[in-house]
């Protein structure tokens, strides 16, 4: 029993990589599902999909490889956070839709909340916003909204889970209804001081405790399936950031990872005590080993990789997303074209749900390569809207080095720009499958096949460190260019 498979369920896909005893890759398989976009605004998936499209890349990773059930020592999962399921208990069967991380259908929940006053308290509990991005709310709205569900619920027929609980529902056949600390910290239902679900939010939201699911170490025993052809343990969970993290190897306070996908979302580990943001940051779990909480600072950003994809199918000014960096390369530089990418809001520290998508500085000179560049830029941007704000909270001076994964990282040209405008270097790994790497190793970890965190953050190996080219006044002004355009946008 010398492999691991990880499960990494996303936003757009979902993928299983099957890792040996080394931690290596040796097989992986991919499948995209449906986006559901019902109105402006809302964001769904269809939750049998999910279930069918993880079922068939795990069975493909198996096949492609010869790896059978009985070579296999665990499970790992690692997903899409925040996104919203709740089920008949008896038969496993959504009661609708799973409403996304991305939706923003309950802003006006929380704004009214906010009016009356609950988000402080809200804030010194969960260590997050009142915002429809995380899924107190959007449970609220399931409960309230899908006829009969509020009942079902009261009586003790309907469960909740973010998506690692779900599928640990499935391939356990219904056994086991959990999830781990990371996800519990991300409903805005759970007090991660006291490591419990919060009675008083609960009741502010009016979701009954009962459907809640039992909150565990992200590495532990989530039960076992039997859906591979024989008896696997699920043995480590952790949502795709904190993954991403422990994959970086960001054990030491003060350490800090950028992932580059759908969106961007940077975490600093601040160590085994909590840190109260003054700069709209979130204050969540990082990872839970043994009992032991390790907190982080995080950063939310909800369009990054998803801009490349706006200039591939809406502009269609690129082919395929690689081909950003070498388009933006050709760019004017004499011009200086900003777009603010708030397709769906913007988020850490703005918390702009309703504000939407800006372009400035456009010329009768300016076209598609100017375009590429800008959207590469407000990546870039938005890091170092986030770098300043952690620096604010931690504390921090400029030295710290930023671990980056993701798709994105992939562009030598986007990491160099990022550097630029940081100021500061930026260290892409050889293994860029982190999020699944940190799923395995939570899963390996716990099964007796990889090292502890110390002999885990000895094998991360450096691909190339990007270091600043650009001089401090052509970074500033850049920057306060970006500050402007956001500030325009928010007042549209």
């Amino acid at each position: 029993m010398t492999y691991i498979l990880a499960i990494d369920q996303g936003t757009t896909s979902s993928r299983a990589i099957l890792f040996d005893a080394q931690m290596q890759r040796v097989g992986t398989a991919q499948r995209e599902f449906t986006q559901h976009f019902p109105q402006e605004g809302w964001v769904e998936h269809d939750v049998e999909e999910i279930w069918d499209s993880v079922l068939n890349v795990c069975r493909n990773a198996l096949e492609t490889t010869g790896v059978s059930a009985s070579q296999i020592a665990g499970i790992g999962i690692t997903n899409q956070r925040e996104t919203t399921v709740i089920w008949d208990k008896a038969t496993g069967t959504p009661i609708h839709n799973a409403i996304v991380w991305q939706d923003r259908r309950t802003a006006e929940t929380c704004e009214e909340l906010r009016k009356a006053g609950c988000e402080d308290d809200v804030t010194a509990q969960t260590g997050l916003l009142l915002d429809p991005y995380f899924s107190g709310t959007k449970v609220k709205w399931l409960l309230d909204t899908v006829p009969g569900a509020r009942d079902r619920a009261a009586a003790g027929e309907l469960l909740f889970g973010t998506i690692d609980t779900f599928l640990i529902w499935r391939l356990t056949e219904g056994r086991v209804h959990a999830t781990d600390a990371t996800n519990a910290a991300r409903t805005l239902l759970f007090d991660i001081h006291k490591g419990q679900w919060s009675s008083e939010i609960c009741d502010l939201l009016d979701i009954p405790q009962a459907i809640l699911p039992d909150v565990r170490d992200c590495a532990a025993d989530f039960g076992s399936t039997s859906l591979f052809g024989g008896g696997i343990p699920i043995l480590g969970v952790a949502g795709d950031q904190q993954a991403a993290t422990i994959g970086q190897a960001c054990f030491q306070p003060g350490m800090m990872k950028s992932t580059y996908g759908t969106g961007c979302f940077a975490l600093l580990n601040t160590g085994t005590q909590p840190v109260e943001s003054k700069n709209r940051l979130l204050t969540t779990i990082a990872y839970q080993l043994d009992g032991q909480k390790t907190y982080a600072l995080e950063g939310s950003i909800f369009i990054a990789g998803a801009a490349v994809q706006w200039l591939r199918d809406a502009l269609q000014i690129i082919e395929a997303a690689p081909q950003s960096g070498e388009l933006a390369a050709k760019a004017d530089p004499n011009q200086h074209v900003v777009l603010v990418p708030a397709f769906t809001g913007l988020g850490a520290p703005y918390w702009k749900p309703d504000c939407r998508g800006a372009i400035f500085g456009l010329t009768r000179n300016s076209g598609r390569a100017e375009i590429a560049r800008a959207t590469l830029e407000s990546i870039a941007f938005q890091t170092r809207d986030l770098w300043h704000a952690m620096q604010g909270d931690w504390g921090a001076e400029a030295d710290v080095i930023l671990r980056v994964d993701g798709g994105m990282s992939a562009s030598d040209w986007a990491m160099q720009g990022l550097s630029d405008i940081l100021g500061a270097p930026v260290d892409r790994p050889v293994m860029q499958e982190t999020t699944a790497l940190g799923a395995a190793w939570l899963a390996g970890m716990k099964a007796g096949v990889y090292p502890d965190q110390a002999g885990f953050a000895e094998t991360w190996d450096l691909d190339r460190r990007f270091e600043p080219t650009k001089g401090e006044a052509d970074r500033n002004a850049a920057y306060a260019r970006w500050q402007r355009a956001v500030q325009a946008t928010m007042a549209f």
